[in-house]
């Protein structure tokens, strides 16, 4: 039998981020219900983008927070090659280097803001510019650390993430399946998605919500999720990618088996 054999996992992330982790949970056997908490759209117009910027080899590096930030902002790097480039984790570098770029700087561990900030070379940039690719609205502590370290930051917003609108029909089934028991597992792999599905769901999808577990990467997500009231057992995988989520979800089948 699959690890995973009969376990049903609600995948919440945006549309096309959802597919990798939707196939690797359904190889091991899950059963897995799509619902996009997030929609992910691009801002701006390009062009115009890259000619406020000017010329890309002026900074010192540039620095990429998450998938999306390549998928809208990898054109801006306009196949220069030579370029230092940071990537927030391993998810955001792998998204690089298959547009073919090299990446420099990444976190040794982890994959956030805090993890990135502890590289060597982030911590001496006194007097050098930096650009941020990055979501509208997203965490700003990249641009508030590195400015307090000396740096000039130059902010790059190429995407923006709005609340998805799945409808009443489709939350009312989901509700169906969560009090019928073919949901066992709510993945919520940032603050934004666990706050945009608490912020959609009715009182009575509410409650159901905390009958299951939660999947989350690591304990600021855990910690936001609990502040927004979730009384719901957490459990944390190690980083927000696809193998660790499945982990994390092997683990608990594991502990809850007496495998």
């Amino acid at each position: 039998m699959l690890p995973l054999q009969g376990v049903g996992v609600l995948v919440t992330r945006p549309e096309q981020q959802a597919m990798s982790l939707c196939r690797l949970l359904e190889s091991s056997g899950a059963i897995t219900v799509r619902l996009p908490a997030i929609e992910i759209k691009p801002v701006g117009n390009a062009h115009e983008l890259r000619h406020r910027l000017g010329a890309l080899e002026a900074f010192d590096l540039i620095i990429f927070t998450s998938t999306n930030a390549v998928r809208f902002g990898v054109a801006l790097l306009d196949q220069k090659r030579d370029l230092t480039l940071a990537a927030i984790g391993p998810a955001t570098a792998r998204a690089l280097n298959q547009a073919g770029y090299r990446v420099t700087v990444t976190p040794a561990d982890g994959f956030d803001s805090e993890n990135l900030l502890a590289h060597p070379l982030l911590a001496r940039v006194g007097g050098r510019r930096v650009l941020l690719v990055k979501g509208m609205h997203g965490r700003e502590m990249l641009q508030e650390q590195l400015t307090l370290r000396g740096a000039q930051v130059i902010v790059a917003a190429v995407y923006k993430r709005e609340r998805a609108d799945p409808g009443a029909a489709t939350l009312e089934a989901l509700e169906a399946k969560l009090a019928a028991g073919e949901i066992h597992v709510i993945t919520a792999t940032s603050a934004e998605i666990a706050a945009s599905l608490l912020d959609m769901a009715s009182p009575a999808l509410r409650r159901e919500f905390d009958r299951v577990h939660w999947l989350v990467p690591g304990a600021r997500v855990a910690g936001a999720v609990r502040e927004r009231g979730v009384l719901a057992p957490i459990l944390q995988a190690d980083t927000a990618e696809d193998q660790d989520l499945v982990a994390a979800i092997m683990r608990w089948r594991s502990s809850v088996s007496g495998a």
